[in-house]
């Protein structure tokens, strides 16, 4: 079995900073993409950020240039770093790992609230 937990979620003034983690535990072979996932009240989820195993991360245009995304392979772990933070920015945060085990399989965090308010 596979568990997949984050933390890191809360309350921050605009312009503030928040840390995102999201951990994998069990028999794990191997990670592929992490990626981070958001979804506002009303809207659909959609796609923030994502790392390769290896190789380059990718971002949402609306989050270039204020969110880090990384990876602890050791730690099977992925952060995200939330910079410059603005109330549009306000969601459920989601990660999704690309996890083998005796096959590859997508495993979703249970989600994180986000909420940039003054």
């Amino acid at each position: 079995q596979v568990q997949v937990v984050e933390s890191g979620g809360g309350l921050v003034q605009p312009g503030g900073s928040l840390r995102l983690s999201c951990a994998a535990s069990g028999r794990i072979s191997g990670i592929y993409p992490m990626a981070w996932y958001r979804q506002a009240p009303g809207k659909q989820r959609e796609l923030v950020a994502a790392i390769p195993s290896g190789g380059r991360p990718n971002y949402a245009d609306s989050v270039r240039g204020r969110f880090t995304i990384s990876r602890d392979g050791a730690r099977n772990t992925v952060y995200l770093q939330m910079n410059s933070l603005k109330p549009e920015d306000t969601a459920v945060y989601y990660c999704k790992l690309t996890i083998l085990t005796r096959m590859v399989s997508d495993y979703w965090g249970q989600g994180t609230q986000v909420t940039v308010s003054s």
